[in-house]
């Protein structure tokens, strides 16, 4: 799978999924648009990939500011020329019951974890369009397709994207567009670091496999995604878990 001559843009690239789906894009020969709000975790990434003979740009962005998200895509399309990948990875959690649950934690998961991926899509799908050429890979969860008690809003931005990518799948096919998302499951991450060790053992024993998800692995099936190779499959929801979810 090559993707040279490919721009990618990854939100959340700073660390975990983010940073994994950076580094393999540019291993395979995409250039690659970083973005975050971790201005100097962005440029170690940048740094990292150049080191190793790929080309990378740093934007700082809280995609949760829709001003934030124009004007960083908007520079790395200046940057670039063009954005043929666009990877909405970025995410965040505010877990709490419902009955707990403050208004500004539901809004905050949201808007992050949701809209950000409708506003960032909104400012490439013009580049995808003109080019007749695009890759949509929406990052979304094993909690977005269970439900997950006390993640109400995790778990509804997560069931989100996959209802996001379902539409825009069906919205640019006919311009050789496709958008498809990736759902993880257990994955070790710094999200679920701190978790307890007692919580994630008996997650394991739920696993099929065995074992926690890399981020590698969630990275390596984005890669095929943005893929020639998968040039044919749209509208599709490739799980990452292990086996925790089947069907």
């Amino acid at each position: 799978m090559t993707l040279t001559g490919r721009v990618a843009l990854i939100t959340g690239a700073s660390q975990g999924i983010g940073h994994a789906c950076a580094l393999a894009l540019a291993r395979a020969g995409a250039s690659v648009a970083v973005a975050a709000r971790n201005r100097q975790k962005l440029d170690e990434l940048v740094a990292q990939i150049s080191a190793a003979g790929g080309k990378a740009a740093a934007f700082a962005i809280d995609v949760s500011d829709e001003e934030q998200i124009k004007s960083g895509i908007k520079s790395a399309l200046a940057e670039f020329g063009k954005i043929d990948i666009l990877v909405n990875n970025a995410g965040i959690t505010r877990d709490q019951l419902v009955m707990r649950m403050k208004r500004a934690d539901w809004d905050a998961v949201l808007a992050t974890n949701l809209t950000s991926a409708y506003l960032c899509i909104q400012q490439v799908i013009g580049s995808m369009l003109k080019q007749r050429w695009g890759r949509i890979i929406n990052i979304s969860s094993v909690f977005g397709q269970t439900g997950q008690a006390g993640q109400a809003n995790y778990a509804a931005s997560k069931a989100g994207l996959i209802g996001l990518t379902l539409a825009m799948a069906r919205e640019v096919a006919s311009r050789n567009i496709t958008c498809n998302a990736v759902a993880p499951g257990f994955i070790d991450t710094s999200m679920t670091a701190a978790l307890s060790e007692e919580f994630k053992q008996n997650a394991v024993k739920t696993i099929p496999l065995g074992r926690v998800g890399t981020p590698e692995d969630v990275a390596n099936a984005v890669t095929f995604l943005a893929s020639d190779e998968a040039s044919y499959i749209t509208g599709h929801v490739l799980n990452v878990n292990g086996g925790l979810l089947m069907g």
